[in-house]
This record gives C-alpha cells, structure tokens and sequence, in this order.
C-alpha cells in the first residue's frame, strides 16, 4: 500500500477533528434521526435540509409516529424539498422497519440496503454514523475528494468508474473512528474540495494530491457527458371559487406523484368547456397566466397556467382525490414548489 494510501484516513481524521463540522443537528448515535438526515441530504445541501429536519422532527419525534401518518403528512412536510420519490420511500421504509425489524434500525449495511429508498452508501454512512460500522460511502463529495485526490479519470457515473471508486474506498477504509473518518470525507467535499472554487490551500490532502499537483483540479471528476435534455410542455388549471383552488392529487407515479397539485388541462382543450364538462362548474372567466419553466434532475418542464374563475364551489368536487382548498391555507397542502409559488404569487396579487 502506497504511503498515500496508508495516510489517507488518518489525515482526514485529524482534520475533521480540529476543522469539520461539528453542530449539525443530526450528528447523533440515535439511528433515526441519522437515517431521516441522511435521506433529506440527498442531492440536497445542508442549509436547505436544516429547517425542513427540524419540522419532520417536530411532528414525527420517533420511528412509530412516522410510519403511523397518513403519507400525505408526510408530502405536506417534505413539500419544496423536492425529489419527492425520497418522501414516499420514508413513509414506507419507517413501516417496514416497524414490520421487518421490530421498529430499530439494524446496524447491517446490507440490511439496511434492502429498504425503500436506501442505498448502498446511504446504507453505509448511516450504520457508520449509529453504530460504528466498518463500511464505506461514495456519494457525490467522497466521488470528487478521491477523484481529484488520486487523479481518476473518467465520469464517476460510468459502471465501470464507479466500481474503481468502490474498491478504492474500501481500500481506504481505518480500522477505528470509522464515524469520524465518514464525516470528514463529507466535510472535506462540502466546504473545501468543492465543486466550484475548491480551497486547495485549506485542504489536509494538499501534498498529495494528483489533481492539484498536474493542476487538473477544474477538470476532475471528469462531468457527465453532454446531452440533449428533454422538453416538456404541460397545462394546468388554476381553478378559483369563493377564496379557494381546486386541487387534484397526482398518480402515486411520475413527477410529483402523490402530491396535490392543479389539474393538468389536455393540450388542446378549451379551459372553460373541459372544467365545466369534468368538474360540473360554470365558468365566468378565464385568463392566461404567465408561463414558466421548471428544470428536474432529467427532462425541462414549461408550465402553461391559466386561471380559470367559477362560481362558488359544492363542498366536493365531486371526484376521489379532488378537493377545493383555501388559499389562505397553502401550507397546509402537500404541494410541488412550482405550484405553491404560482399560487402564492396568485394571492399576493403579482400576477
């Protein structure tokens, strides 16, 4: 083993323990508070995460309380988060937990890997974090760290490059302080080795560096492939009556499925003629809002709004998953970012 290799670990060891983070509120041993952070985590940073922690910690304190909600608790919470397949997977990975393994988390990375919305390095940094377990992660701040500090080449996404990764992270694994050395790889790719602008001059692993010393540092990890991202179009109804919008609740599959959102109007219907045929109500006005555009992780979205006024509603809207809610009540509901600004800007008057 190379001497790089045999001081990898103990370096960052010591180093997150004079200049790592140390006041996140999930460094925990309590192994559900450190799963429920490290779900939020993904693809998502740090100070967008804490506020959204503290709230699902305030209405779900513990495992049980979780798996008992109803899952549209659990969307309302998560709503503007993003990613919502994430918010589905908790409410059935805390059930099954409940169902499989008598309501604790087992300290088994590869148990923990069998469950909904868990990951082989999810698996791993949550048994490292509860129970001190030997095993390794690779998400996206350990893939940079070791591309650039060992100089591989190749987009970390790629099978093959990935699998490299996998058995140099293994390989770097200590013996001890394995909670330690898991939060210093996180630590290092969060505030130093960053994406843009990394802070070579502040980093422990300066001297030893392949990227910094062929002065490759912008160019590794190699990104991903350039290509073409898909676009799509999609109409939706602002249906207003009496200080309240009608929302529909989305399949349980596709984008924003579960959530509560505006009904999606066919593309060449007429507004006024498809609310009043679908929905029974008598329409007195209907008014373009202006489109928008909404970027996911695959595929462009350019959202066509338009208000559509009725008359005052019935209690129901008559269909199963169809309900009028009150705009003074947005919070309330389980929305998708994008909608839930639309409807604010709506009450506020900006459009």
């Amino acid at each position: 083993m190379s001497p790089t290799l045999n001081r990898f670990a103990a370096t960052l060891v010591e180093w997150q323990r004079h200049h790592g983070r140390h006041d996140l509120p999930w460094q925990t041993r309590d192994a559900y508070r450190v799963w429920l952070s490290e779900i939020m985590l993904q693809q998502t940073q740090v100070d967008t995460v804490i506020p959204y922690y503290g709230r699902f910690l305030a209405r779900f304190p513990d495992l049980p309380s979780l798996a008992a909600a109803p899952v549209e608790n659990v969307l309302t919470l998560w709503s503007g988060l993003g990613y919502y397949a994430r918010a589905r997977n908790l409410h059935k990975c805390a059930q099954a937990v409940m169902v499989r393994h008598g309501g604790v988390f087992p300290a088994s990375p590869a148990l923990l890997a069998e469950l909904p919305g868990i990951g082989r390095s999810t698996a791993a940094a949550i048994s490292a974090f509860a129970y001190g377990t030997r095993a390794a992660i690779l998400d996206g701040n350990v893939k940079r760290v070791l591309a650039r500090a060992f100089g591989i080449e190749g987009f970390p996404g790629n099978r093959k490059v990935e699998d490299a990764m996998w058995a140099l992270a293994d390989s770097l694994l200590p013996e001890h302080d394995v909670d330690i050395y898991t939060q210093a790889q996180m630590d290092l790719g969060a505030t130093v080795c960053t994406r843009g602008r990394p802070a070579c001059g502040r980093c422990p692993l300066a001297d030893s560096c392949v990227a910094l010393r062929d002065g490759r540092v912008a160019e590794l990890p190699t990104p991903r492939p350039k290509k073409v991202v898909p676009e799509r179009r999609g109409r939706f109804a602002a249906i207003l009556a009496g200080g309240s919008v009608l929302l529909e609740r989305r399949p349980p599959a596709g984008i924003w499925g579960g959530l509560q959102s505006l009904p999606e109007l066919p593309e060449d219907a007429d507004a006024a003629d498809w609310v009043a045929s679908r929905y029974g109500l008598a329409v007195q006005r209907v008014a373009p809002l202006p489109p928008f555009r909404h970027v996911f992780t695959h595929f462009a979205l350019d959202l066509l709004p338009e208000a559509v006024e009725v008359t005052a509603p019935a209690a129901s809207a008559g269909e199963p998953g169809v309900a009028w809610h009150p705009l003074d009540r947005l919070a309330d509901a389980a929305l998708p970012a994008p909608i839930r600004k639309l409807l604010e800007q709506l009450v506020q008057g900006q459009l």
